[in-house]
């Protein structure tokens, strides 16, 4: 985590980070750019950006600013299958999120502005009860929403999250290299390997993850898509055969379903 005053003229390039993100604005104004959306940011705003998330900042005024964030990562399936559930957003300090967790980012923020040599183990005590309570804040304002305190519930996430791993598989070709040319892997097969039936499995995967399997899919072959082609040392038809498609005409198509660009388009825009 770190608290930052930037001067009006700073700006920080896109980018994405393997983590999920709390960014809060304590003075000033910001303007975020998630995924090609762009937000206002004004003081006591809270967004949480998820692992992957494109995004870059500047002042939203002309004028500094001053922002805290805190980046995380988590291990618990019931707050990972919680925080899937919610799209980038920006939450007004008028929110009721907002309200909740900003007493807990202010402890936060207190205990970043320590001394520059570090801080104590009280501090560290401190900091450590308050990214719980941060937790617990947010799994309250979110839980009930999200429908995960029905019975049955560990075992439906733990189902939802195999059929996620088999979803990432195919993304990153861990399947296809071991099956025939003219096979077609996909979502019936890994419900037929779990041993449920293809209805159950969308339905399972939707309740705990609030998209389809195909849906989530889709979204994970696009952010895919979206790294190779900003390394541009790859040309398109390489990527394209890297994802696994027989030609670059069928790639693009799917791209442009997905995005509204080609990946020619794509790349040039970030250009």
């Amino acid at each position: 985590m770190h608290l930052r005053k930037v001067s009006a003229e700073w700006d920080y390039p896109q980018h994405a980070h393997p983590q999920y993100e709390f960014n809060y604005v304590l003075e000033g104004e910001q303007q975020l750019i998630v995924n090609n959306h762009s937000f206002l940011q004004r003081a006591g705003d809270l967004v949480l950006l998820r692992p992957g998330d494109t995004h870059s900042s500047r002042s939203g005024n002309g004028r500094p600013f001053t922002y805290f964030c805190i980046h995380f990562d988590i291990d618990d399936k019931l707050l990972i299958s919680l925080l899937s559930r919610l799209n980038p957003v920006l939450f007004t300090s008028e929110s009721h999120i907002a309200h909740r967790l900003g007493p807990v980012l202010s402890r936060l923020v207190e205990i970043a502005a320590s001394e520059p040599g570090g801080i104590t183990m009280s501090q560290r005590m401190r900091l450590q009860a308050a990214v719980f309570d941060l937790f617990a804040q947010l799994w309250e304002v979110f839980s009930l929403e999200a429908d995960v305190s029905s019975p049955g519930t560990y075992e439906k996430i733990e189902l939802a999250h195999q059929i996620r791993s088999r979803l990432q598989g195919l993304v990153y070709q861990q399947f296809k290299q071991e099956l025939p040319g003219d096979s077609h892997y996909g979502i019936d097969d890994i419900a037929s390997e779990l041993g449920i039936s293809a209805s159950h499995c969308y339905r399972v995967f939707r309740q705990v993850f609030g998209i389809s399997p195909r849906v989530y899919l889709s979204e994970q072959m696009l952010h895919e898509a979206k790294v190779l082609l900003d390394d541009h040392s790859l040309s398109v038809s390489q990527i394209s055969s890297l994802l696994g498609y027989r030609d670059i005409a069928h790639f693009s198509r799917q791209f442009k379903r997905w995005s509204s660009q080609s990946p020619r388009e794509y790349r040039e825009s970030g250009e």
